[in-house]
């Protein structure tokens, strides 16, 4: 299991919270976890502390994703979510008390009540909160240790499938059916859009490529997080052997020159566009290149733009994606 830090901060700043880089150093890739991390954060045992039928009281040990084996309340009231995809505790209808503040999301109203706890998370916030549950997608032990004091604290995968995790939190916040339904349904609208885009004249074995700028007129191809995760699914499109060679790496992304566009430009190409002013800037730039205008995709019209932050790999903004892309993608 990979233990140490995880690059958590990293896809923050490229997708919306592009001034942490600065305080953050300049890493430029995210290992994501193995399934293996993510079965093993599945293991849990049950002790019971009250025998009510509605579990009030209740609590049971949950190993986590980097191995802490915690005791957590079996009917969590009050959590906080601090990651990145608070849109799969939405879509198994927990809403958080306390989330990391991401605005532009598709589910902005649904979360209008929740606290921001900041990046990095506020004790002092989480701690007015009185959560009887804290999700931590991170790594860091040293953060873990002081927020684990305030609540019962799990630290969680958010670069794992979207499987994994709805199955997960579904184990975690005593959702387990309502996972399974979400997976069941969203495997059938996943499929049911791959064959209306193969219908559509999407070929078989067609590559992809997503990029985004980051401040700092700072190129980035991403891999295993986020809008890739569903477009590199089954049924979907390939990445190209560039791409394959940072996924092998178990990295989420990856910063390259504009001179390596061609390298790693797929049949289709996406384009995830930034937050910030001068990130905006430096894209509408990379696509007056001529390095930009010379690429088989770009010649042939299959651009296709999103907005980062609607783009997530969360689950109620993965269920937006399947209705945006085939709208982009069918002429």
């Amino acid at each position: 299991m990979k233990k140490g830090i995880r690059n958590t901060a990293v896809l923050f700043t490229i997708t919306w919270l592009s001034i942490l880089l600065l305080a953050c150093g300049n890493q430029a890739t995210t290992p994501a976890a193995g399934a293996e991390d993510s079965k093993a954060a599945t293991e849990t045992t049950e002790t019971t502390t009250a025998a009510e039928e509605t579990n009030e009281g209740e609590t049971r040990v949950f190993k986590d994703w980097t191995g802490h084996e915690v005791e957590v309340p079996v009917n969590p009231k009050r959590v906080i979510y601090h990651g990145e995809v608070t849109g799969d505790l939405l879509a198994l209808g927990v809403v958080p008390v306390g989330i990391l503040r991401q605005y532009g999301t598709v589910y902005d109203d649904q979360v209008a009540q929740a606290e921001d706890v900041g990046f990095p998370i506020s004790v002092e916030k989480a701690l007015a909160l009185n959560p009887d549950l804290i999700i931590f997608s991170n790594s860091d032990e040293t953060q873990y240790d002081q927020i684990a004091k305030v609540a019962p604290t799990v630290t969680f995968d958010s670069f794992g499938s979207i499987e994994d995790r709805m199955r997960i939190l579904g184990d975690l916040l005593n959702k387990k059916q309502e996972a399974e339904d979400w997976i069941t349904n969203h495997q059938k609208a996943t499929e049911e859009m791959w064959k209306q885009l193969h219908e559509n004249g999407l070929k078989e074995g067609e590559t992809a490529s997503v990029f985004t700028m980051y401040p700092g007129n700072r190129l980035f191809v991403m891999a295993g997080a986020g809008l890739p995760q569903l477009l590199y699914g089954k049924d979907g499109l390939k990445p190209t052997a560039e791409i394959q060679k940072v996924l092998d790496e178990d990295m989420g992304f990856v910063e390259i020159s504009t001179e390596k566009l061609s390298e790693f430009a797929g049949d289709r190409i996406f384009i995830l566009d930034p937050v910030t002013d001068d990130a905006k800037q430096s894209t509408k730039e990379l696509l007056d290149s001529s390095i930009w205008k010379n690429l088989p995709a770009v010649k042939e019209g299959k651009v296709y733009r999103f907005n980062i932050v609607k783009a997530s790999s969360d689950a109620l903004s993965r269920e937006w994606l399947l209705q945006e892309l085939p709208k982009q993608m069918i002429q």
